[in-house]
């Protein structure tokens, strides 16, 4: 506890040393442009050492690597998993290993977790098709063109430092280098009449130093508030980590009862700190406030940015998720002769019974309009909550795990986008803000290049995307493309309501960008997104590897430790990979019980009918 104390100190002291600062000036952060640079390489940077006793693998983390066979599916879970920087090696370089035998290999859905499945498996040497309900890939990360040539988003998509999975996945495309932009390390809150408040971790310092000094010297945030926070902060899980990384994760993981708030209220936090900082953060990880999202949930983003450096720096794509990061993919998939089949609906999951009821292995899937059934060795779901909840058979809920899967529940939200003939964010200077001249591309137009937090309005994000994604989003001629994400406290309304909201509380934010006007906009509502992250729900999460030798699941809700999210898809997909590759040879293998289960099907219907059993 010592140490603790220690740390809690220092947090302290820099919130004394920040009330001398601001007694001598506003509270009010001057805006400055911040312009866009390429992708810089990752900077490996020094950590505090993360010894561990003879125990540091708990019964939780044992649990968690339970079922699996493959080796490399248990380095995504516990808390090695969250330091592991040879993970992003690992998905750049692919499985690096051929299988002997060849599987015949279905996946249902066509999103970022069924993609990375396959990119892995195609290079293992199978046989992969993909069948996916949409007439586009991508999933909960998917955007397409409009008649007119916009682009639409189903949600604003923002990369974190730590997405190791990901970033190697995009750096095996070649996406990563060109497709990548990175944004100044601070994370901006816009109060309303276009207050500034930030969390700057730009320190000569990294982690865990940069972090302390960001809250200590926020602006969002009173110096009561402040005291509090460090307080509440200075005891937390995310202290004990730094000194015992494992000791301070187990803590983490045991907070999934109880809400966010409970947690920091219990021990000095205060009201103002989660309605002013807190509820926006929360609200942009799992539209949900802090009355209601998972202490584990935050705490666990959190224990991230205090430990690396990293982790808080933020990339956006350089165009549309489409263009950006799924278009190289799908060219990997293709040039390795994966088959995708966009608008081709699973119908129904093929499968057998024992005797009593509950299923031993699936043989194939319904597709298409036509109900073609098509056999495989082995069928992965990749799919999102509603998709599995609606496609897995009702005698497969006679396993726990599958059954379990039915207790979650989703977020709705809405997707706004609205053009403007001017540059709202631009709030220091009238003229800029109307200046329409030129090309403004590749970061030249004024504005706030970043993603964006506010306490004071119904999206939890939003960001310019002509300025921070250019690439398919910038229009010569034109300005600002506000892209905000509602959660459900608008979710009912019309389209043409939510985007009027939308316009009247930028105008709140950004008093200047009243004197523009709206020159476009677009609604898409998703009723179920990310599931819910309440209290108690992390233990219905299900394993990618499931009681049925041949039938894996993948998706972001599924178990590992990035929660709902893209890097959480990428590492769901990698280890139902992992744990195919590593069952498909051997007597005992995949392919083996695929090939004596065919043959003993085709045994059976090759008998003759006096010899078939009447019932």
């Amino acid at each position: 506890m010592g140490r603790w104390s220690l740390a809690l100190v220092g947090v302290a002291s820099l919130v004394c040393s920040d009330a001398f600062s601001l007694m001598g000036g506003t509270q009010q952060r001057h805006h400055m442009p911040m312009h866009n640079t390429r992708v810089a390489p990752l900077v490996a940077r020094p950590m505090v050492s993360t010894a561990t006793s003879s125990t540091s693998t708990s019964t939780s983390t044992s649990t968690e690597k339970a079922g699996f066979t493959s080796e490399g599916a248990k380095k995504q879970v516990g808390n090695d998993s969250f330091l592991n920087k040879n993970l992003m090696a690992r998905a750049q370089q692919g499985p690096g290993k051929v299988n002997e035998e060849k599987l015949k290999i279905g996946i249902i859905g066509a999103g970022l977790a069924g993609m990375v499945a396959a990119m892995d498996l195609a290079d293992a040497g199978h046989d992969v098709e993909m069948f996916e309900l949409r007439p586009y890939v991508g999933g909960k990360v998917s955007s397409w063109k409009d008649k007119e040539g916009n682009h639409i988003e189903m949600g604003l998509h923002v990369f974190f430092g730590c997405y190791y999975n990901l970033f190697g996945i995009m750096k095996r495309t070649g996406s990563f280098d060109e497709n990548l932009r990175i944004k100044d390390h601070i994370h901006t809150f816009v109060n309303e009449g276009g207050h500034l408040g930030a969390l700057d971790f730009q320190f000569p310092i990294g982690a865990p130093i940069s972090g302390l000094q960001a809250f200590a010297r926020t602006e969002q945030l009173g110096l009561a508030d402040k005291f509090h926070n460090a307080v509440r902060l200075g005891t937390s899980p995310i202290v004990r980590a730094l000194f015992d990384f494992d000791g301070g994760m187990d803590m983490v993981r045991d907070l999934d009862d109880i809400t966010f708030t409970e947690w920091f209220t219990q021990l000095g936090g205060s009201r103002g700190s989660l309605d002013r900082m807190w509820d926006p953060i929360a609200y942009a990880l799992g539209f949900i406030d802090c009355d209601n999202i998972s202490a584990r949930a935050m705490l666990t983003i959190f224990m991230l940015f205090a430990i690396r450096t990293e982790a808080s720096v933020l990339r956006m794509l350089e165009g549309s998720p489409q263009t950006g990061l799924h278009d190289p993919i799908i060219k990997y998939l293709e040039d390795r002769g994966v088959k995708i089949n966009t608008g081709s609906p699973c119908r129904e999951i093929v499968h057998e019974l024992d005797e009593e009821g509950k299923p031993t292995r699936v043989t194939g899937i319904k597709v298409g309009i036509k109900d073609e059934v098509l056999k495989f060795d082995a069928v992965v779901a990749a799919l999102d909550v509603p998709g599995v909840q609606k496609v897995l058979p009702e005698s497969f809920r006679k396993y726990p795990m599958f059954d379990n899967i039915y207790k979650l529940d989703c977020v709705p939200i809405a997707t706004v986008q609205v053009r403007f003939n001017g540059w709202v964010t631009e709030m220091n200077d009238d003229a800029r803000m109307m200046d329409l001249s030129g090309d403004k591309s590749d970061g030249k137009a004024p504005g706030i290049d970043n993603l964006l937090y506010s306490a004071d309005v119904e999206f939890s994000c939003f960001a310019d995307l002509a300025l921070t994604s250019p690439g398919d989003y910038y229009k010569e001629g034109e300005g600002s493309l506000i892209q905000a994400v509602f959660d459900e406290r608008a979710f009912g309304r019309s389209n043409d309501q939510i985007v009027k909201d939308c316009i009247e509380q930028l105008h709140k934010l950004f008093p200047s960008s009243k004197k523009l006007e709206c020159t476009w906009s677009s609604v898409v509502k998703l009723g179920q997104s990310l599931y819910r992250e309440k209290p108690g729900m992390d233990k219905y999460r299900p394993k990618q590897a499931t009681p049925i030798e041949n039938f894996f699941l993948a998706g972001s809700y599924t178990y590992q430790d990035y929660l709902d999210s893209m890097e959480g898809a990428t590492r769901s997909g990698l280890m139902v990979a992992d744990e195919i590759i590593a069952r498909a040879d051997g007597p005992n293998g995949l392919k083996a019980m695929s090939t004596k289960a065919n043959s003993n099907s085709n045994s059976q219907s090759a008998a003759p009918f006096f010899a078939t059993e009447v019932a």
